[in-house]
């Protein structure tokens, strides 16, 4: 036998006797059933493998199956895996109360059970409406009930670039001119949704009414408000200024490149 091996089993060894040595340990042991003048490793596996063996029931094998799951909801990243693996976890102990007489065991998971559910299902229902919002299924109508109704006439100005911003506005009629960008934006589109996301909430634009027309306009508070009440909103809401950059990156690029087309003609 190596000598390295020799030394771990005599450290070993030494351990044990010291601790059968402790009048407390010593107790314990006699708990266990065990004699602690004559106590091995061997000894001390048996009997707990005895006593595991002992106590193999229906109702402990469901109580360690829903145990088990209740430890991978803590190692769940997401809500719906964790939900489902909780109600299993519920079930399981569910029945471990109910198998093992204890009444309060079993009203607790079973209670925990529809509570479970109903998260689920709202959890589910918030997935599926980010998915149609996502799909472009959603229509900015609903939003007009909560909406406060304004009328520019031609030379009006909305607002300017670097204001500060306290509202989105909805065209509902006329045409309308963001002036840095030369760009007309027709009836039925949003304007001013990205001094909602800006540092300190100011314009980016400078907004004049170039054809007389009405105006919906709800304030960032309102807005707040519904963005996290509703999230398929939220997810729109999210889609839309995202578009709204990358339209802008996209017009800088093709603005650049005919920059630098001018510039390399003139050198030619």
């Amino acid at each position: 036998m190596p000598s390295g091996s020799a030394d771990i089993s005599s450290i070993l060894d030494r351990i044990l006797e010291a601790a059968t040595d402790n009048l407390r340990i010593a107790k314990i042991l006699v708990q266990m059933g065990l004699d602690p003048n004559n106590v091995t490793y061997d000894s001390i596996f048996n009997r707990m493998l005895e006593i595991f063996v002992q106590n193999i029931t229906l109702a402990n094998m469901f109580a360690a199956v829903g145990a088990g799951f209740f430890v991978a909801t803590l190692l769940m990243r997401t809500m719906v895996p964790l939900r489902v693996a909780n109600m299993v976890g519920c079930a399981f102990f569910a029945v471990f109360g109910a198998l093992s007489a204890n009444v309060s065991t079993f009203l607790l998971y079973l209670l925990l059970l529809p509570i479970n559910a109903l998260r689920l299902r709202q959890m589910l229902k918030l997935v599926k409406k980010a998915r149609h919002a996502a799909e472009g299924d959603m229509s900015i109508e609903w939003l007009k009930p909560f909406m406060t109704e304004r009328k520019y006439r031609r030379g009006d100005t909305l607002f300017k670039l670097g204001d500060p911003a306290k509202e989105m506005l909805l065209t509902v009629t006329g045409k309308f001119l963001v002036k840095e960008i030369n760009i007309e934006i027709m009836p039925g589109a949003l304007m001013g949704e990205l001094g909602f996301l800006t540092p300190g909430n100011r314009r980016t634009g400078t907004i004049e009414c170039i054809e007389d027309g009405q105006v919906l306009t709800i304030t960032y508070d309102r807005l707040l408000e519904i963005y996290f009440q509703d999230p398929q909103f939220g997810y729109y809401f999210l889609v839309l200024t995202s578009q709204r950059l990358l339209q802008n990156i996209d017009r800088l690029q093709k603005q650049l490149a005919s920059e630098r087309a001018a510039t390399t003609n003139r050198i030619a």
